[in-house]
This record gives C-alpha cells, sequence and structure tokens, in this order.
C-alpha cells in the first residue's frame, strides 16, 4: 500500500519576495535588446549547454538536418501565450520566441535568469514564468510587449526560492506557482516562497544530473491533487497528507520523469529507467514491447485535444495511445531525431516536437524538421 505523511504544516519559513525583490535578483544591468528579425535571417546561438544535462545518445542518420541551421540544438520545452506566439525553451541557448512573423531569442544578456530552460507556463493574468538552472524569471506582456531587461523580472535564492535549479514548473488551478528544484519544492503565491517539504530518496547516479531532493515534474490532476515526480517514486498532496507511490506498490520504476492525468483519470507516470505505466487508482499497468512499444527512457507525457496520449521514447521515436492501441511515429515519418523531450499541441491543433536535432511539427500526415528558416506555417 502506498506511504502516507500527514502534513500539519507544510511551510517552515516562508520567505518574503515582492516587487522589489525581483526587480534586484540577478537581471544584468545590460542596455541591450534583441531585435526582431525576419525568421528566414535570424542568426544562429552560439551557446552550447550547460553541462551535466542529458546528453543526445540517438543514432543519427545520413540526412539528419543541418544543426546550424535549427533553432537551437536542443529544444526541451514548448508554450503557446494568449496572442498565439510559440516560445521554445532550448538546452542552453534562452528561450526563443515566434510570433507569427519573426524569430527572437532571450538569454542571460537579456535579462532571463538562465540559459537552460526547462519549464515555460503562463498565469492568469497572462504573465509568463520562465524556469532555468538560475532561477525563475516572469515576463508581463501586458505591461511590456517586447521581452528584455526592462521587462524580465528574475527570482532566485535570494528571494527565498528553494535552490535556483530549476527543473519543473506548474501554475495551479488556485494560482499558486509550483516550483520544483534540485533541491527540493517551493510554493510562491506572487508575494513570497513557501518551502514544500518532499522526503529524500537515492541519488541516481546514472544520470548527469541527479540529488536526494530533485523533482523532475509537478501535475495537479482533476482532483486537485498535486504530483511530484522524483527519484524516490511518485509523491502526491491531497491537502492534508504527502502520500508515496513506487515500485512497491507497482510503479514500473521510481525515477520518475513526468506525471500526467488522462481524461479516464488515470495516472500516467513516464521514467527514466522502465517506460511507461498507468494507474487506474487501484493497480497499475506496464506498458511493454507486448503493446507495441520499445525503449526505457521516457521523458515527457503528453493529453492533446483529443485525449489521445503522446510520450518520446529515446532512441524509438513518438508513441501516440488512442485508448486502444499505440502507433509509433520516426524516421519513416519524417522525425530525424530519437531524442524527443518534449510535445505540444498548439490553437490550430499542429503537434510540435522538440529535443535533439531541434524542432519538429506534425501536420496529421508527416513530420517536418522546423528551422530558422520555416517552414512554420
Amino acid at each position: 500500500m502506498p506511504k502516507s505523511i500527514f502534513v500539519a504544516i507544510v511551510s517552515l519559513s516562508p520567505a518574503i519576495a515582492g516587487c522589489s525583490g525581483q526587480e534586484k535578483s540577478g537581471v544584468v544591468s545590460e542596455n541591450s535588446s534583441v531585435d526582431a528579425v525576419p525568421a528566414s535571417s535570424v542568426s544562429s546561438p552560439t551557446e552550447s549547454g550547460p553541462a551535466g544535462e542529458p546528453s543526445p545518445l540517438a543514432d543519427t542518420q545520413e540526412d539528419e538536418p543541418d544543426l546550424a541551421m535549427q533553432i537551437s540544438q536542443f529544444v526541451r520545452r514548448i508554450f503557446q501565450d494568449d496572442k498565439g506566439s510559440l516560445w521554445f525553451g532550448t538546452n542552453g541557448d534562452g528561450v526563443c520566441r515566434y510570433d507569427g512573423n519573426a524569430l527572437e531569442y532571450f538569454n542571460v544578456r537579456e535579462g532571463l535568469s538562465g540559459a537552460a530552460v526547462r519549464g515555460i507556463v503562463g498565469d492568469q493574468e497572462g504573465n509568463i514564468w520562465i524556469g532555468t538552472e538560475g532561477g525563475i524569471t516572469k515576463f508581463d506582456p501586458p505591461a511590456s510587449p517586447r521581452p528584455g531587461p526592462e521587462s524580465f523580472f528574475n527570482l532566485t535564492e535570494q528571494d527565498g526560492l528553494v535552490n535556483n535549479d530549476v527543473w519543473s514548473l506548474v501554475v495551479d488551478s488556485k494560482g499558486i506557482i509550483w516550483i520544483g528544484t534540485l533541491q527540493g519544492v517551493s510554493r510562491f503565491d506572487g508575494e513570497m516562497f513557501t518551502p514544500f517539504d518532499i522526503p529524500e530518496a537515492e541519488p541516481d547516479y546514472s544520470r548527469g544530473v541527479t540529488s536526494a531532493r530533485i523533482v523532475h515534474s509537478i501535475m495537479e490532476d482533476s482532483k486537485g491533487r498535486m504530483w511530484f515526480g522524483t527519484k524516490g517514486g511518485a509523491w502526491v498532496y491531497d491537502g492534508t497528507s504527502l502520500t508515496n507511490i513506487s515500485e512497491k506498490d507497482g510503479l514500473c520504476s521510481n525515477s520518475v520523469n513526468c506525471i500526467l492525468e488522462g481524461n479516464d483519470g488515470n495516472i500516467w507516470f513516464a521514467t527514466h529507467h522502465k517506460g511507461v505505466c498507468r494507474f487506474d487508482g487501484t493497480s497499475f499497468t506496464h506498458v511493454t514491447t507486448q503493446d507495441g512499444v520499445d525503449g526505457t527512457e521516457v521523458w515527457d507525457l503528453y493529453k492533446d485535444k483529443s485525449g489521445n496520449i503522446w510520450f518520446p521514447v529515446e532512441n524509438s521515436g513518438v508513441y501516440r495511445y488512442d485508448g486502444k492501441t499505440f502507433k509509433n511515429f520516426g524516421e519513416k515519418d519524417g522525425l530525424a531525431s530519437n531524442a524527443i523531450q518534449c510535445i505540444f499541441e498548439d490553437r490550430e491543433g499542429r503537434l510540435w516536437l522538440g529535443g535533439w536535432m531541434g524542432l519538429f511539427r506534425y501536420d496529421g500526415k508527416s513530420i517536418l524538421n522546423v528551422t530558422k528558416n520555416g517552414p512554420w506555417q
């Protein structure tokens, strides 16, 4: 049975942070900005990914994309804002935004908190929050439509964040921002950070970045419960108690990279060593080669508007589950990368895939590599 811990007091010592804390939290005071340029002529970023990040292990093909033409060599987060602009978080080139006309890059020089982007979310006020290895960055589009040093506001450990190395970022239904870091979880209500304690787990030294408290994934389910993916399995918080679900309960692996709720209420888990499984509240179902799914290293889970579940598997392409069967998308469909790490469906129903070798888009028939020259439509 899952192990429960009753939480009488979640916060230990809330740290106060406000607008003044945001303004003084390490934004580089360079009076530089990135001019919007046509996507067909944007220059290539030059910064490489931080040490210790996941390395591209996929086998490459002879016709692999030209890395110099990619929006970044490694795209790991995708988000669409209220205006329809697409944001792409990279593994060392900061964040770039495509607004329908131009592709712009924003990195530390422009005031971003870090170069490796591991989370992009929007809140109820239309603000965009970006999690990096250097903290979290807030961008307020209505107040300042153009990102830059004057419109990026950073929050770090100095403002009360438990750790600057951010790995997951979620805004819940109440507007609270949950931040998973290398050293645990913080909650931010817009004014102050509150630590949220999750028990330590044995670090996974087979991975490039690890710790006893790293939180790779945070998810709110339809019942308002918060789920956390850690090295010690999954933890679920119902507002009162914190319950652990691990291999002892049937979880496919304790090294959880992502958690997702399906339309049927089943909870899906993407793990680093033993693939994907789902939990119906009573028992686990493991996805295996008998289901037509090969590989074991899974970084992401995504539910599209039709309720299909998508997930990438290292060296095995991307899979879609329609409730009955799993369909594979790979080299035969135009996907040149076997190291996809993020999946996102935009307003038009197009599916975007990001990972090693850049950005790809699925239009329902085939998969195209989207470079700095497009095609964007």
